[in-house]
């Protein structure tokens, strides 16, 4: 189940996340668990191995603003970086970004259950 103190230890700034909610704790969680629950990162991964980067592109930005607005930070800063990649196109490696995108959204599913 996931707590603001299980958040605080995953790497979550909660206070930022928290004060973007109004301060309402119960709202934060709620959003969090709806992070959980996406799934849009498969669907990144799906465009970056057609090697479509317009499509990776509008993906990753809009990862990278709901990881950002809920202040995950561990899922945030890899997602943010590759998002300026892909804004310049850039066509390179994701994998390693993306893996550690993916595993860091493991753990929080895990903090979930």
């Amino acid at each position: 189940m996931l707590t603001v103190e299980n958040l605080k230890e995953f790497g979550a700034n909660v206070e930022e996340g928290i004060a973007r909610c109004m301060g309402l704790n119960d709202f934060y969680l709620k959003l969090v668990n709806m992070a959980v629950a996406d799934e849009q990162l498969n669907v990144l991964e799906d465009a970056l191995a057609k090697k479509d980067l317009n499509a990776a592109f509008e993906v990753a930005h809009a990862l990278k603003g709901m990881y950002g607005n809920i202040s995950l930070t561990p899922i945030y800063k890899p997602l943010s970086e590759m998002t300026e990649l892909l804004r310049s196109r850039t066509d390179t490696d994701y994998s390693a970004l993306l893996a550690e995108a993916k595993k860091q959204k493991k753990i929080l599913e895990e903090l979930a259950l």
